[in-house]
């Protein structure tokens, strides 16, 4: 299909930021813009410029495209069970006095700080306003809670001298959160 080296330039602009089939779509829906305004009677470059007009700035459109992100959405919901899951495991492995299980000092130490950088990837996606690529770190963050919460919910299956109501509580909220970052894995990553 022609185009007009306006639309290109606005094109290319806003492939700097989004991902291919998004812009892909853009520009079908402005060169079919283009078109019909050509239909109309409009010079090309008249045509283009009314294209881009209806369109609005390709930075205004790129920036809403971010905000919408599924990366950036999956970050914020997991960034939201933080506190809750953090109490619930925090209370239970006081309770249980998880300072006495076996665990190796070598996990000791990982655990936390994978879950650190995991925070970390989300509050960058979570915060993403310009970088449609940043809120991809949203889906990453998500695969790695699922394996923190399955480690965890393992370690105590396999480390914990007993189970207190508050780590059926503190399980049952991992395995939630394992199936809504499961749910929202595919379109958090691909997107």
């Amino acid at each position: 299909m022609a185009s007009h080296q306006l639309i290109d330039a606005y094109l290319a602009s806003l492939a700097r930021r989004l991902p291919a089939d998004t812009v892909d779509e853009l520009a079908d829906g402005l060169l079919e813009t283009w078109h019909h305004h050509l239909a109309d009677g409009l010079t090309a470059d008249r045509a283009a410029r009314a294209a881009i007009a209806e369109f609005g700035a390709a930075d205004r459109i790129a920036d809403e495209f971010v905000a919408q992100a599924p990366g950036r959405r999956t970050a914020r919901l997991l960034l939201l069970t933080g506190p809750v899951m953090g109490a619930c495991w925090g209370t239970s492995l006081i309770a249980t006095k998880v300072w006495t299980w076996p665990i190796p000092a070598a996990l000791g130490v990982a655990y936390p700080a994978v879950l650190l950088a995991t925070v970390a990837l989300l509050v960058g996606a979570a915060t993403s306003r310009r970088s449609y690529r940043r809120t991809r770190l949203g889906g990453l963050a998500a695969l790695v809670l699922i394996v923190l919460d399955a480690a965890m919910i393992g370690a105590v299956g396999m480390l914990a001298p007993t189970v207190v109501w508050l780590m059926a509580v503190a399980v049952a909220a991992s395995v939630v959160r394992i199936g809504l970052a499961i749910r929202a894995l595919p379109h958090a990553l691909t997107s």
